[in-house]
């Protein structure tokens, strides 16, 4: 039997011989795209490609992308595990055409199943467009002919919009798809239904293994569709779904890309996995599925939390310990213990999870301790609901869908535990008023982070925009384009130009500010943001006249200083990883004109020594004022030198490196920096605390805000010097006081004893008195 890992690399090879570029995947973990949390699509990484921001390396590309989703048609998260074929996280295998090839697609579709994967071709049936009146769209006549010259017509089906027309989202890039679907079922049971009935009906064994889209409309917010200037090709093909077609099982989870996890989890729980619908065997599924996504996404950089991405994360992981706590009947964590199967399994495909393997393992290890516990409390609280609905009159006995809404939203209990648990004592779950609570909290969420975009307006049609803001604080430019934004009540202008001095807030360094001025009228900067790989700056408003020439200046002091916290970062990194050991690595950071937090690995709280130390080797390599060398050199070449990269970041194949002396400090890094190590003049941590398991975070500052940091303490000290007569040592006067303080407290505790007794006795001396 062929393994994963080989049809994989066959896929790999195969697009490779046809002249495409063969490119890692993406984190899953989305830094730079405000519509989208995690990567959901192959195509993500390339969306500027599609766009026209960005030139592509190369006009043929291949890859296998890890995706997450958890919401969407097929996607929602409490039926993975049920069936035996929809994921949290999967890979995404996928080729790829910017421009070049198009429906030539469909023939090494054709080729790759059926010559180098001998599927069998009576098994296989495809659908095209069949186009759509109401947009104007024609019958995908090309794709038809296409596939006429390798299938029987009678297994070309016509699919609608919403099964054959893809779009990236309410505008942007889209076009007609082309799918391919394979029949999984038995000889006898193709022969009793026909398979072409079943194609797109959610059968589980009938199910779509490749879609080729073919890019070549722009959607407008008003609807209308316009020709993009180039044509595209996206396809994508889930890689687990191939697998179990190539393998011959009747279910993702028999393959060995999750076979190896389930029998770890039989070792842990010392139970067999029946492979059937068994809630016992959902959960072994359910533990197999959810440790994948819960690892990378952590790997890339996104840890558990009560917001966004990391409440995702939370939920997940939160999902599995409720399967395994109350079907497995396994009390303890044991998720963290299944993480090295997974770092070995993908040793050779996705690395950053086996080099980060300690921490990830530490960090969800925490999450399910801490999940547990509240399980515990949660479980109580509906034994307290049970009780009220039992005790209620009523004869219709239900838990309220504002109970059930809490137990979900304050104690991580699925509306599927609070119903068999009901079930087992007899009871039901109003369930509309559970979804009218969930609809309420979701119209909550969107209204807290919708973002209403206007279409672009067209000024310049320019090729390609430039960053010059490493050399220079000012530019003549011109507008390229123009929109407008609304989001929490507030409106806003994004404006991209041909040429920008103004750094995008990115790898921690938020973005510039600064003024346009165009002709005799001066237009303020608020931020500059990326969105993907496009420069976005921020107005609160707009000129009449956006054209013509352009003057864009940075507000150079407030640079000067977001530039000092981000080169003391290096310098302060280099150093921990000195004082405290290798295994610390970037977990985040920010670096604005007050201050810089940086936020790492380690696992226990740094001391007060280790905080001089590093202070004092910082503070050494300002005062030596090394030369800061920035080259632009080859990825491998720069990994080879020494250089330091992100895990969860995306490099290409030329980086950035950043050398603050070779033997110190050699960074990947897109900021900037200063000229000198001196120019950071000095250097002072402020604060050192933990964020979550393994993860500390400190907060310092350097140049003119770490004069002000001393000036400040230094007047407070003076102060309260003033406030005790002005000591010779302050610190001892200080614990003087606290030595007195504290013996005061204990002479009055006395003497408030003793006036007690006196009160007693007289107390007891007038009752004696009363009753004689």
């Amino acid at each position: 039997m062929m393994t994963s890992a080989a049809i994989r690399q066959q896929f790999l090879d195969f697009f490779k011989s046809k002249q495409h570029l063969i490119v890692p995947s993406a984190p899953v973990v989305i830094k730079n795209d405000p519509t989208l949390l995690f990567t959901n699509a192959g195509m993500n990484q390339f969306k500027d490609y599609f766009l026209g921001n960005k030139a592509p390396v190369s006009p043929r590309i291949a890859d296998t992308q890890k995706c997450l989703r958890v919401s969407g048609k097929h996607n929602d998260l409490e039926e993975v595990g049920v069936d035996t074929y929809h994921h949290t996280l999967f890979e995404m295998l996928g080729n790829w055409s910017f421009g070049d090839y198009f429906k030539k697609a469909i023939a090494w579709s054709w080729e790759l199943l059926t010559e180098v994967y001998k599927l069998d071709k009576d098994k296989l049936y495809v659908t095209i467009f069949e186009g759509d009146e109401k947009e104007g769209l024609p019958k995908d006549e090309e794709a038809y002919n296409e596939w006429k010259k390798v299938i029987a017509e009678d297994r070309i089906l016509l699919g609608n919009k919403k099964d054959n027309f893809w779009e990236m989202g309410d505008t942007g890039p889209c076009g007609p798809c082309t799918e391919i679907h394979v029949d999984c079922r038995s000889d006898e049971e193709r022969k009793a239904v026909d398979g072409r009935t079943l194609v797109n009906n959610d059968h589980p064994q009938v199910i779509e293994i490749w879609n080729n889209v073919f890019i070549q409309f722009n959607r407008k917010k008003d609807g209308s569709l316009e020709p993009l200037p180039a044509k595209h090709v996206d396809t994508g093909m889930g890689f687990e779904r191939l697998v179990r077609v190539i393998q011959g099982k009747q279910s993702n989870y028999d393959t060995d890309v999750f076979s190896g996890t389930i029998a770890a989890t039989e070792k842990i729980v010392q139970k067999k996995y029946a492979a059937d619908d068994s809630k016992e065997s959902i959960a072994f599924r359910v533990l197999a599925d959810h440790i994948r996504a819960i690892s990378f996404t952590i790997a890339d950089g996104q840890l558990p939390s009560n917001t966004g991405a990391g409440y995702v994360i939370r939920r997940i992981l939160r999902r599995a310990v409720r399967y395994y706590y109350s079907y497995l009947n396994y009390k303890q964590p044991l998720l963290h213990q299944l993480l090295p199967v997974i770092a070995t399994q993908f040793e050779n495909v996705f690395p950053e999870l086996k080099a980060q393997e300690n921490f990830v393992a530490k960090v969800i290890k925490e999450e399910e301790d801490a999940f547990l516990r509240t399980l515990d409390k949660g479980l109580k609280r509906i034994d307290n609901i049970l009780e009220s609905v039992k005790s209620e009159s009523s004869v219709s006995k239900k838990i309220s869908g504002a109970d059930a809404f809490e137990l979900l939203d304050t104690f991580g209990f699925p509306i599927d535990l609070t119903r068999l648990i009901a079930s087992e004592n007899n009871l039901t779950v109003d369930e509309a008023g559970f979804e009218a609570e969930m609809q309420q909290q979701k119209n909550r969420s969107r209204a807290a982070t919708a973002l209403e975009t206007e279409d672009w307006i067209e000024v310049n049609n320019v090729a390609k925009t430039n960053f010059v803001g490493y050399n220079s604080l000012e530019t003549k430019t011109k507008v390229v384009k123009y929109r407008k934004v609304s989001g929490k009540g507030k409106e806003l202008f994004q404006i991209v130009l041909e040429s920008t001095p103004f750094y995008a807030e990115s790898g921690g360094q938020v973005g510039d500010t600064g003024q346009l001025r165009i002709g005799n009228e001066e237009l303020g900067i608020v931020d500059t943001k990326k969105e993907n790989d496009m420069i976005i700056h921020f107005a609160e408003n707009i000129l009449p006249e956006m054209n013509g020439e352009v003057i864009a200046t940075v507000d150079a002091n407030r640079r000067k200083e977001i530039t000092v916290h981000h080169s003391v970062t290096h310098l302060m990194q280099a150093a921990l990883r000195n004082v405290l050991g290798n295994h610390v690595a970037q977990k985040g950071s920010l670096n604005n004109e007050e201050y810089l937090r940086f936020d790492f690995s380690h696992f226990a709280k740094v001391t007060d020594e280790e905080i001089a130390a590093v202070e004092k080797m910082v503070n050494e390599k300002i005062r030596q004022n090394i030369p800061v060398v920035i080259k632009e050199m080859k990825k491998d070449d720069a990994v080879a030198l020494g250089a330091m990269a992100l895990f969860g970041e995306k490099y290409g194949d030329t980086v950035r490196v950043v050398i603050m002396d070779e033997k110190y400090s050699i960074e990947l890094c897109g900021g900037t920096h200063v000229g000198h190590t001196g120019e950071l003049g000095l250097f002072k941590i402020t604060s050192e605390s933990a964020i979550a398991a393994g993860v500390r975070r400190i907060e310092a500052v350097c140049g003119k805000a770490a004069e002000n940091y001393i000036n400040n303490q230094s007047v407070q000290i003076r102060a309260i010097g003033e406030q005790l007569k002005n000591p010779k040592d302050v610190v001892k006067s200080i614990e003087n006081l606290q030595a007195e303080n504290s013996s005061l407290k204990k002479h009055i505790e006395a003497l408030e004893a003793r006036q007690l007794v006196v009160l007693r006795n007289e107390l007891l001396q007038k009752m004696k008195s009363s009753t004689t």
